[in-house]
């Protein structure tokens, strides 16, 4: 797991408005516990709550804060499916477990529904999303989606809007049309998570921040070992994502860091926010390389993109950013961009999400590929039925094959580079 140096949240409009939390300490001790998470993101937290409900006793190590990585900066839209498409997951593992494995999507939106409900957190948790289209073909592919969600997947929530009717709630006039999902919604991802890792504390999880994990002894009884401490323990969950570095490099071999970016404007007011989004809708268009975005409560514009595989930030972010707002939203020429921010999120070759074990009593989750504020809720869940006894829904997932990215550590980021601009060409076309 990647060391940290107590570095501070990314400076973004998530963390001027989180919630407060109180620091928890450093391990600095040898502890024992039935389970040990590694990792104190949605996905860690997810499972370190869902293992102590069942009443086993859990200590959580982060090597940052909680909620530090792409957890707590990323476009906070909530979206039933997966980053790779069912078409994918069908191809792979049949119809019937390409079912099931949507149904757990679909899921892991509701789950964030009864947690906010039952913990009370306030994360601003809205329903709604729209998937806009930006070419005629991208129309006709949402229709051929819309269909087969109802007719093989029994999903009839989603309605196709026309151009018009989606100008009615979106001004803009960049789309064709829009495919929209009154189940699936965004919501503030720190907030969130620190509400999660409040309700864990509170179920008994003892939660470590500042903790990097330095080494993993497998075993019978695993060991965990720190810069001050150590733990033992029956099971370890790994969470780590983007920040697993060289603690399992099998793991790290098969996800790619990929940098994300968003901005947000100054409080444009009620009702000026309103004529952008006037369902309060998230909206993300229908590129590879795509755009998303949505209001916050204080009716601020979030604008995010610029997918990139570099490793480098781009140059002059803001502005960069501020111009493909524009694009969508020429009318906000005179609104000021607050907050421009940045980070990693992890993806896998197909873009499938990567759970499953290492060895018996070694689970590990990873490769959201962008889709991890929903989807790290159902995998928390399925982890932690697993280390209870019951792993059909975790085996489920194991099923989906991951390959190691090609290239190795030193060609892999510019034959993604390489792969990235073909895409944006297509886009362009």
């Amino acid at each position: 797991m990647l060391r940290f140096a107590h570095q501070p949240h990314a400076p973004s409009y998530y963390h001027a408005s989180a919630n407060p939390w109180v620091a928890q300490p450093s391990l600095n001790e040898s502890l024992a516990c039935d389970v040990c998470v590694v990792g104190g993101g949605l996905a860690g937290i997810s499972a370190a709550l869902n293992l102590a409900e069942k009443g086993f006793s859990v200590v959580l190590l982060e090597g940052a804060t909680v909620g530090y990585g792409a957890s707590g900066r990323n476009g906070g839209q909530v979206i039933a499916g997966y980053a790779c498409g069912v078409d994918t997951l069908q191809a792979q593992v049949g119809k019937e477990a390409a079912r099931a494995l949507w149904d757990m999507s679909v899921e892991a939106v509701d789950i964030i529904d009864e947690r906010v409900r039952k913990h009370g957190i306030a994360c601003d948790w809205t329903r709604g999303f729209c998937n806009a289209a930006i070419k005629p073909k991208h129309m006709r592919e949402l229709e051929d989606w819309q269909r087969e969600a109802e007719e093989v997947y029994g999903y009839p929530d989603m309605v196709l809007w026309d151009r018009e009717t989606l100008r009615s709630r979106l001004d803009s006039d960049r789309y064709q049309g829009g495919l929209f999902d009154p189940r699936s919604g965004h919501i503030h991802p720190l907030n969130y998570a620190l509400g999660l890792a409040r309700a864990a504390l509170e179920a008994g999880v003892r939660i470590f921040e500042q903790t990097p994990v330095l080494a993993l002894e497998q075993g019978a009884r695993p060991r965990l070992k720190t810069e001050a401490g150590e733990v033992r323990c029956d099971h370890v969950v790994l969470a780590c994502n983007s920040y697993i570095g060289h603690l399992v490099p099998a793991l790290e071999r098969k996800i790619m860091p990929a940098g994300t970016y968003v901005i947000a404007t100054e409080p444009l007011g009620e009702a000026r926010a309103k004529s952008l989004i006037a369902n309060n809708m998230a909206v993300c268009d229908t590129n590879f390389v795509l755009d998303y975005y949505r209001l916050s409560a204080d009716h601020r514009l979030l604008f995010g993109g610029k997918v990139s595989y570099s490793g480098r930030e781009p140059a002059n972010l803001a502005q960069a950013m501020r111009s493909d707002m524009l694009r969508v939203f020429p009318q906000l020429t005179d609104a000021r961009i607050d907050y421009a921010w940045g980070g990693f999120c992890d993806i896998t070759v197909n873009r499938a999400p990567d759970f499953g074990r290492l060895s018996a009593n070694v689970y590990y989750m990873q490769g959201f590929s962008g889709h991890g504020v929903n989807v790290t809720g159902i995998a928390g869940k399925v982890v932690a039925e697993a280390i209870a006894g019951t792993a059909a829904r975790l085996d489920l997932f194991s099923r989906i094959a991951h390959r190691d990215f090609p290239g190795g550590k030193l060609f892999r980021t510019p034959a993604l580079v390489l792969g990235m601009t073909y895409y944006r060409l297509l886009d362009c076309l």
